[in-house]
């Protein structure tokens, strides 16, 4: 249903546009909406597909696709072309623990690729020097253009000062109490701790994290989602006080920015990692 009424409605965008003289050359699209490529050839326009995932995470939900990598995983060891040899840990959460997420939501990754090698171009959110191996062999399958890291100038090379921020967020952040406290804080003496909008930390692992930070007797900034804050410890939030800031959402970008931030407890997320590269702030990594 979805794709019929995309399609449809990406057809009569294009055909109003032409109708204004101001026609469309190209089409970029995300490979969730495979069927945009669809469309771009049926109107004789360039496709370019926009990955916004690793170049390693592409190359193995390619395989999978393909049928190279089997899954469910049974191997100990896993060999995918154009990657060092790797443990079932080492994969996408949605490949390690397939028989948890089931074939449905998987098949949602892999159709990203049913028609990828028709595309004229394929953008990634990555840089060449991050995954020079990876890339060099998915350059020989398709036109690979690495564009990353995608993170706003202001926050990159400061070329647009106007921008500032990614756009369009499904969540509120709480900004201005965030800036206001970190503000009061050293430099570099805060855990900024966050988990993304999908990751979900188990029970154990959350009370584990919440106690860490409580024993550390350092300053941290943790964020969790409205969803997620059952899982802290009772009186957790009013017992660090002193030390502590729980927020249900937080601008990200401009926490990292922050000269009070030290390091960064994250769920491993490519925003995450890509923002925390650029802005120099060392990780604790927790992947999920």
């Amino acid at each position: 249903m979805f794709r019929h009424v995309g399609s449809q409605t990406l057809s009569n965008l294009i055909e109003k546009l032409k109708a204004s003289g101001c026609p469309v050359d190209c089409i970029i699209y995300d490979p969730f909406l495979p069927w945009g490529l669809d469309i771009a050839k049926r109107y004789g326009l360039k496709g370019g597909v926009f990955f916004t995932q690793s170049c390693a995470v592409n190359n193995i939900y390619y395989h999978a696709f393909k049928g190279v990598l089997k899954l469910p995983l049974s191997d100990s060891e896993i060999v995918v072309p154009g990657l060092p040899t790797m443990e079932p840990s080492d994969m996408p959460s949605f490949i390690s623990d397939y028989q948890y997420h089931g074939y449905k939501r998987m098949e949602l990754f892999l159709d990203q690729f049913e028609n990828v090698g028709e595309a004229d171009w394929i953008f990634v959110n990555s840089f060449y020097k991050l995954e020079e191996k990876v890339i060099d062999y998915m350059t020989k399958l398709w036109p690979v253009k690495t564009i990353g890291p995608t993170i706003p100038s202001m926050y990159l090379d400061k070329r647009l000062h106007d921008d500032k921020e990614y756009g369009l967020s499904v969540f509120k952040p709480i900004t201005d109490s965030c800036m206001k406290w970190l503000n009061e804080k050293p430099t570099h003496s805060v855990i900024y701790v966050s988990f993304g909008s999908i990751a979900q930390v188990g029970l154990e692992q959350m009370e584990e994290l919440a106690m860490g930070l409580k024993m550390s007797n350092k300053n941290f900034l943790l964020v969790v989602r409205k969803s997620e804050e059952d899982k802290l410890p009772k009186n957790f939030a009013k017992e660090t006080s002193k030390n502590g800031l729980i927020v249900s959402w937080s601008s990200q970008l401009e926490i990292l920015a922050h000269e009070a931030v030290g390091c960064f407890i994250t769920h491993c997320g490519w925003n995450s990692t890509l923002e925390a590269l650029c802005l120099g702030v060392p990780m604790v990594a927790m992947p999920h």
